[in-house]
């Protein structure tokens, strides 16, 4: 079992580090408020304020950070204070540049690194079945992977670092595309006077099925956009696919589309809900509510 100081104990966090609790590691959380104190400590975690003497005597650090500018501060701070040997896990999504970036000027060469940023939301952390996409070396991604296993279900070496971060822009790509495809569904039955709920079941159970039409569908119903994954976030990972696609001279369209959809909304001041709220923007479009009269 290893000894893990987990720094990012958010939605997504805190019940990843909850699991790998359970699973029998000894985990300590790096929290700055009270509130964040009482829901790790009830989460079985010790806790403490300070990262770099949380840092010290871990086998493994793991970052679960909003963006970049939040992974490559923390790792600079802590860098001097890893042991040497450790390993340190980002599972934060970030663009992919800048983890082989923060690899090379932040870390000592003694410090060994992966990226493995999830996929599967809040449910999926909570139940320890997310999708984990690994980048790194061999030998450290076998090293990290009964850690992973406490976590998540699918587990996948996708390259080296910096990969794992290129699949989850790839990811959230495809999760907003589809997102939005079933909005824009939605809108459509409701206009044709289709019973909702009975539309998604069939359409559910055909070719048009997907992750995240089973996963959504209650917000979809009841126009219920609590954060699950807040809007916020999947602005900036659709701008780290905007940015490398660029660096690639790729011209990728509904891409673009999709990102300025999202964008809309956080502007708007609908940031902090959930991404399933792409709804109410394709409701409002078509001078629809995005409440279900169910």
């Amino acid at each position: 079992m290893s000894s893990i100081t987990f720094i990012g104990l958010g939605i997504m966090g805190l019940p990843m580090a909850r699991n790998l609790t359970q699973a029998g590691h000894d985990v300590t959380g790096v929290v700055r408020s009270e509130r964040g104190r009482a829901r790790a400590t009830d989460a079985g975690l010790q806790v403490t304020e300070d990262a770099a003497s949380a840092v010290r005597d871990a086998d493994v650090v793991i970052t679960m950070l909003p963006d970049t500018p939040d992974v490559r501060a923390t790792v600079t701070t802590i860098a001097p204070a890893l042991r040497e040997g450790s390993l340190l896990i980002d599972m934060s999504t970030i663009d992919p540049v800048a983890t082989r970036d923060i690899r090379a000027t932040a870390l000592p060469d003694s410090v060994a690194m992966l990226d493995a940023p999830v996929s599967g939301g809040e449910a999926g952390a909570v139940d320890g079945v997310l999708s984990i996409m690994v980048g790194g070396a061999d030998a450290d991604v076998e090293r990290a992977r009964p850690l992973f296993e406490a976590m998540g279900k699918t587990i996948v070496h996708v390259g080296p670092l910096g990969s794992g971060q290129v699949v989850k822009a790839a990811n959230q790509l495809i999760v907003a595309g589809n997102i939005q495809m079933v909005a824009e569904a939605v809108v459509f039955l409701r206009a044709q006077g289709a019973d909702l709920e009975s539309a998604l079941e069939v359409i559910g159970g055909g070719l048009a099925g997907s992750t995240v039409l089973q996963r959504k569908r209650t917000a979809f119903l009841d126009g219920a956009f609590a954060p699950g994954f807040r809007l916020a976030l999947h602005a900036k990972d659709l701008g780290i696919v905007q940015s490398s696609a660029a660096e690639s001279g790729l011209s990728l369209p509904l891409t673009a589309a999709v990102t300025q959809l999202v964008r809309a909304l956080v502007a708007r001041g609908d940031g902090d809900l959930d991404h399933s709220a792409l709804l109410k923007l394709a409701g409002e479009l078509n001078g629809q509510d995005s409440t279900s009269e169910r």
